[in-house]
């Protein structure tokens, strides 16, 4: 599971708890890691951001974009999930939590990454692949 995140994004910042608590819950079923996807940000720069944030999950640069291409994502905080045989079956939002960008519900109603990973982990076929994301856009990106 490939979390995409950058460092001066506000909304991926918010959701750093919800990264957290969800690769604990499945840490025994599933591989959770950070992308960092922009050229710009340092290898020191990211060491910082997982300091300062308290993230204990592995992380990945991606400056030349092919995890980016590979999940089909666009925006940070995106999420993909990858079956055991490697192949996409869902990218999008963790949940509905921001409804647009500076407007964020009290609490999200819906929990669309939580359950792409349950149905990644049973070998099910994920209800929805694909779901649009609020935040950060990545450059570079078509």
């Amino acid at each position: 599971m490939l979390l995409f995140i950058r460092t001066d994004c506000p909304i991926s910042n918010r959701y750093t708890p919800t990264i957290q608590e969800m690769s604990a819950h499945f840490a025994k079923q599933a591989e959770f890691f950070l992308v960092y996807p922009i050229r710009s940000e340092s290898a020191e720069q990211i060491r910082k951001h997982l300091k300062e944030y308290g993230y204990k999950l592995s992380a990945l640069r991606d400056p030349e974009l092919q995890l980016v291409h590979a999940a089909q994502v666009k925006v940070t905080p995106e999420a993909a999930v990858f079956s055991a045989d490697g192949r996409l079956v869902y990218h999008g939002r963790i949940d509905d939590w921001y409804a647009d960008f500076g407007r964020a519900r009290p609490t999200p109603t819906t929990h669309e990454l939580y359950s792409a990973v349950e149905a990644a982990i049973a070998g099910k076929m994920v209800a929805v692949a694909a779901v649009p994301v609020v935040g950060c856009f990545l450059p570079d990106t078509p």
